[in-house]
Parts: structure tokens; C-alpha cells; sequence
């Protein structure tokens, strides 16, 4: 079996996690040689192939106060080396995972307290020195310590416990002694300790004798042993050593409102395209949300901590103050109690501190660089016009008290503009319902119901689903192709001066008669590309027979193309399908279909209801086409309901 680099990389590092879970333990013993011998069985391996460091240094305490175990973690010395190699070879992981024993050499202290003179040796760590018994010698003769009992020191040197241990006597001279003050620090949060320099025969403070001062002065919180005992071997004079320390208070956070949504209406935030540049007409100035979205949680109060100053005494904290839900128009309260969340879609504000869902969004000044485009999920109202090359989409509707220029408005309602729509031929403007205008000029109108226009149509290509009505002084089509399922209604249709055509249609679906005329065009685009595959795949076929094989490119290029016809033909005939589905309901649409002029119909206008087709080749007045036994007939004029005509009311949502 051949093993490539990454897999052996892996087993590595596997095999050296494995290592470190057999081979690295946790002992402990009241003297460092206890705690060293106790890792040494439980590894099962010589002392002299053991390594390892201080997880925690012991302390033997005084008269059994203050007593403290050693800690050690331990390493069989062959499998340190292992992974400080593989380390190498992981690329750095490991040797950053290596544990680093720092070299430090063993100390030696002679104190000289009220019970006799003390010594303590500590022993060394990683490659530092062991004390000799030389050095602890001098020592003990440097503070002139009497009658030692030099096999315990000597003792004392080999173990090196880290254990002050009563060596021998001296001549103590009170007068000598050092002496301790104490500081009262921070209003009772702290307290520190003044020493001074003992003389000759003068005694030490031990660990017990500073802990016994400082009860003796009413400190009994937050005693510092550590610094305590650092203080014994390392004294510093003359100086304030911290040796408690209480706990302060800690009040309660308050609680407070987590937003979902951008608080600060002055951030823009522009959205960068995916061709890298900024479009500085999506602005994102508006924060749509959806029924029943997060808008925001509250966050509890949180309980204070209670602290102690070095008396013992309690320090009480404040816990947090609770604030009520900002809750405004058209919100309401989650199950939990805390999050807010929107009863309608619209717009997220913060109004007089409390949050609101608008179902209407309004804009002051017109759609322009300003305002930036405008995306909603509610009704919009622009006060101003509506400028190139911006768009406005709505799930509600769309009023605009101004112009449409070649623009793009989208809107799940109504679309309701107070001047007109300008389309400069790319303007485009699309309703889930109804348009309603003063005019449309060289624009593309879909309506899923009306469009209605007061003054007239011209070189536009309007789409309803239901009518199209023109109704006023200069109500008129003129140019252009209008198309209607119901109704094509207008004081005039054409023109005596343009040469434009102007195309009505009436008696079917426009969306059903645009589709049919996507799914025609699919469906040719979808033949020509099979019979292109076809005579491809032939041709390859036909030299296959008379060569008996092919090279191995053209074999696979045969199989490459008979492959994409097979993936082809599920395509057309789901297309086939389609366009079966659309034509069957073109034609069970059951309606009558009328184009109607209330003044005139100029010369050059082409009615089309349903299939048939008629030229207009003579001036009419006040009439209706109207297809009847397959013919279109020219009737009286037939008045459309006035009601169709009216805004309906309340369309802006006020």
C-alpha cells in the first residue's frame, strides 16, 4: 500500500496525540521529591528519564497552617524529544503546542523567627543548578544561626522541598526585631503592609505571624497568601506591599433594546454592483420588513454582584433597571415577552423612541440621486417626479404627484400618476391592478386590470388585462399598439396627420398572447438547433459506415451530440406542451371584445379582435367594432360604465 505525504502527516500527528494522552500525567506530593517519585511509578520509568515542570509550587505552611501541595505535570524524557521532532516535521502546529520548561535554578532562604532559625531550599527547574549544601552553610553562619543540626540541613539541601524547616537556634535581640505597620487603603478595599529591616538577632515575620497581624487588625477578607508568603522569602522594606484585597461591587447591567434593523437615518449604506462599482442610486434608505419579523429583543436586566471590603463586610450592588418595550404602530410582543416583532409588511421606523411598521413610505422631492431608487413593501407616495433611470417598486401602490421620465415602476396594487408617464421609448411601467395617468408617451404600460388616461396614448404599447380607457377633451390613441382583453375605449382613435400605425387589439389575454408568442419563438429556436444536431450527428454517422470506425476525437464528438439531442428533446416537448396549454386558452377566452371611439376613427387604425383583423380605410364617427359571425361589424357607439373611470378612493392608504 502506498502511503502519500498528507496521509503520513496525518498518522503523525494521530500517533503523537496518542503519545501525549499515555505518556504526559499529573502527580502531586507534599515535598516537589515526593511529586517527582510519584510520576516516575505512575509512568512507570527511571528518574533519570523523567522530565517535567511546575504546575503549582507547595507550601509546607507553619505548625501545619497553611499547607499546600506540589503539583507537577511529567513527561517521559524520550517522548518529549519524539514530539519536539515531529513538531518540526508539522509544519510549526506542534512546536507551538510543545510545552516549554523554563530553567530555573533551586534557592535557598534562612529565616530567623520566634521559634528558632528556619531554612528552606527550593528545588531547581529544567536545566537550572541544585543548591549545595556550601551555599545553605553560608548562609545559616551569614544570619548567625547556633547548634544546627547539620544531617537535617543536609537533608533539608537534597530535598529541597521548598519547606521552611526549623534548623537551629540564635540569639535573638529584640531590640532588633523587625517591625510591621499597616496601611488602610481605598475606603477598607485594600491593605498593605510597611516592614522593616530586622538587625542583628532581630527576628522575621513568618507567613502565620503576618496573617495573625492583620486579624489581630480586624482584616479578615481577601487575605493574599500568595504575596504573603512572597514577602517571607523575597521581603521588600520600607515600602507598602498589598496583602488583601476585597471585592468590589458589581452593578447590574440595565437592560436595553437590541435593534435589528439601522436606528440612524443618516447612514447610507451603498451596495456595491458585481462589477465593482458603487451604484449611487441604490441608496437601501428604506428597511422593508415582513409580517411577523424580528424587529428587536430586549435584553434583561442583570443582577448586581455583591462585593466585601477587607473588613468582611458586605458591599451591596444595584441590579439592573428593566425598560419597557418601545412598542409603536403596527407591532406587537413575541411569546417570550421580549422581542418585538411586525404585524404587517412595510417599513421599520423609530418615531418618538418606539418602533413603527409604516404601510406607507413617502418621498418628498421626487426619485432622484437623492432619494435613490426606492424598494418597498407598502405604498409610496412621491411628491415630485420621477426621474431617468431610477426605479420605484411596491408591494402596495405607487402615487406619483408629478412626472414619469424613463423610469421603471413596479407595483403589486395600483399605479397612480398625477401628471404623466414620458417613456422616451424605454420607460417602463407595470401594476399588479391598475394604471392611472394623465397622459402615456412612447412608454411600455402592463396592467393586470385598467389603464386609464385622461388625455391620451401616444406611440405607447399598453397591456391590460381587462380595458384600456381614454377618457377626456383630448382622450386619443394615436400610434403605437394597445391591446386589451375586454375594452379599447377613446374619444379618438388615430390620426389624420400621423404616419405612425396605430394596432388595437381586444378579445384575449395580452399575457397569454405575449406568452404564445415566447413559447413560438422557443419552440423554432428549439428546432432549428435539433435539426442542426441532426445533420451533425448524420454526417458523423454516415462516415463511421463507410470507414468502419472513426477517429477517437469524432467518436466522442458524435457522442457529445447525441447526448445534447437527448437532452433536448425533453425540452421541446415540455415546450410542445406549453404552447398547447396557452393555445387552448386563448381560445375558450369567452369574450366579446370591443374597440369604441366616442368622436372619431381615423384612416390607417388596424382593429384585431381575437384572429381577425381589420384595416380602417375610412373615417368613422362615434362608433364600436365588435367581431360578430366571424367578421368585425362597425356599430353604434357603445359607452363604457363611467364608474370604470373614477380613482377609486383610498387608494393611498391615508
Amino acid at each position: 500500500m502506498v502511503i502519500d505525504f498528507v496521509e503520513l502527516q496525518q498518522i503523525v500527528k494521530e500517533q503523537l496525540e496518542q503519545d501525549r494522552a499515555v505518556h504526559t500525567i499529573e502527580a502531586s506530593g507534599d515535598t516537589l521529591e515526593q511529586a517527582v517519585a510519584e510520576a516516575a511509578t505512575l509512568l512507570d520509568v527511571p528518574l533519570r528519564r523523567l522530565e517535567y515542570e511546575i504546575a503549582e509550587r507547595g507550601f509546607g505552611g507553619f505548625f501545619g497552617a497553611g499547607k499546600k501541595a506540589w503539583k507537577i505535570r511529567a513527561y517521559e524524557r524520550d517522548v518529549v524529544d519524539k514530539r519536539g521532532k515531529a513538531a518540526e516535521e508539522d509544519n510549526a502546529e506542534e512546536s507551538q503546542e510543545a510545552l516549554v520548561i523554563e530553567d530555573w535554578d533551586g534557592e535557598v532562604f534562612v529565616r530567623l523567627f520566634l521559634e528558632g532559625a528556619f531554612l528552606k531550599v527550593t528545588a531547581p527547574q529544567g536545566k537550572g543548578a541544585r543548591v549545595q549544601e556550601e551555599a545553605a552553610m553560608e548562609a545559616l553562619n551569614q544570619r548567625e544561626v547556633q547548634h544546627i543540626d547539620q544531617d537535617l540541613a543536609g537533608r533539608t539541601v537534597r530535598e529541597a522541598a521548598g519547606e521552611y524547616v526549623r534548623i537551629g537556634d540564635y540569639q535573638r535581640n529584640p531590640a532588633n526585631d523587625s517591625t510591621v505597620s499597616l496601611e488602610i487603603l481605598e475606603g477598607e478595599m485594600k491593605a498593605a503592609v510597611k516592614v522593616n529591616r530586622p538587625g542583628p538577632g532581630g527576628r522575621d515575620y513568618s507567613a502565620e505571624n503576618y496573617i495573625n497581624f492583620l486579624h489581630s487588625n480586624t482584616v479578615n477578607y481577601g487575605i493574599k497568601e500568595d504575596a504573603i508568603r512572597d514577602q517571607v522569602d523575597n521581603p521588600v522594606y520600607q515600602e507598602p506591599v498589598i496583602v488583601a484585597e476585597g471585592d468590589r461591587p458589581v452593578d447590574g447591567n440595565d437592560a436595553y433594546i437590541q435593534y435589528n434593523f439601522e436606528t440612524d437615518k443618516s447612514k447610507v449604506r451603498l451596495r456595491e454592483g458585481s462589477n465593482g462599482r458603487v451604484n449611487f442610486k441604490d441608496l437601501n434608505i428604506i428597511q422593508n420588513v415582513v409580517e411577523n419579523q424580528p424587529l428587536a429583543l430586549r435584553i434583561p436586566a442583570h443582577k448586581g454582584k455583591n462585593g466585601k471590603n477587607i473588613r468582611g463586610v458586605t458591599l451591596p450592588a444595584k441590579d439592573g433597571k428593566t425598560i419597557p418595550l418601545p412598542l409603536g404602530k403596527n407591532v406587537h410582543v413575541g411569546e417570550d415577552g421580549a422581542t418585538i416583532l411586525a404585524d404587517i409588511n412595510g417599513q421599520v421606523l423609530v418615531v418618538n423612541n418606539k418602533i413603527n411598521v409604516e404601510p406607507v413610505y413617502t418621498v418628498d422631492g421626487g426619485v432622484n440621486l437623492k432619494s435613490g431608487n426606492v424598494e418597498f413593501l407598502g405604498t409610496v407616495i412621491i411628491n415630485g417626479d420621477v426621474d431617468d433611470g431610477f426605479f420605484v417598486k411596491a408591494a402596495g401602490n405607487i402615487e406619483v404627484n408629478g412626472t414619469v421620465e424613463k423610469a421603471e415602476l413596479v407595483s403589486e396594487g395600483d399605479i397612480i400618476v398625477t401628471q404623466g408617464i414620458t417613456g422616451k421609448g424605454e420607460g417602463m411601467v407595470k401594476a399588479g391592478h391598475s394604471v392611472w395617468a394623465k397622459f402615456i408617451e412612447n412608454a411600455l404600460v402592463e396592467s393586470g386590470d385598467l389603464v386609464v388616461v385622461s388625455d391620451g396614448i401616444i406611440n405607447s404599447r399598453v397591456d391590460a388585462a381587462k380595458r384600456v380607457l381614454c377618457q377626456g377633451k383630448r382622450a386619443a390613441i394615436v400610434g403605437g399598439r394597445v391591446r386589451a382583453c375586454v375594452e379599447i375605449n377613446a374619444k379618438t382613435l388615430g390620426s389624420p396627420m400621423s404616419g405612425t400605425e396605430t394596432v388595437l387589439e381586444v378579445g384575449f389575454d395580452p399575457k397569454l398572447k405575449t406568452r404564445l408568442a415566447q413559447l413560438t419563438e422557443k419552440k423554432e429556436e428549439l428546432r432549428k438547433e435539433f435539426e442542426e444536431l441532426q445533420r451533425n450527428i448524420q454526417t458523423l454517422v454516415n462516415i463511421k459506415k463507410q470507414r468502419k470506425a472513426l477517429p477517437e476525437d469524432k467518436e466522442e464528438a458524435l457522442a457529445e451530440l447525441m447526448a445534447a439531442r437527448q437532452t433536448l428533446i425533453p425540452t421541446i416537448r415540455k415546450t410542445d406542451g406549453d404552447l398547447l396549454k396557452v393555445q387552448e386558452a386563448l381560445a375558450h377566452t369567452n369574450v366579446r371584445g370591443r374597440v369604441s371611439a366616442s368622436a372619431k376613427v381615423f384612416p390607417g387604425v388596424r382593429i384585431v379582435v381575437r384572429d381577425v383583423r381589420e384595416d380602417v380605410r375610412n373615417e368613422y364617427k362615434a362608433v364600436t367594432f365588435a367581431l360578430e359571425d366571424d367578421l368585425i361589424r362597425v356599430g353604434a357607439y357603445e359607452e363604457t360604465d363611467k364608474d370604470l373611470v373614477k380613482v377609486p378612493d383610498g387608494y393611498t392608504a391615508d
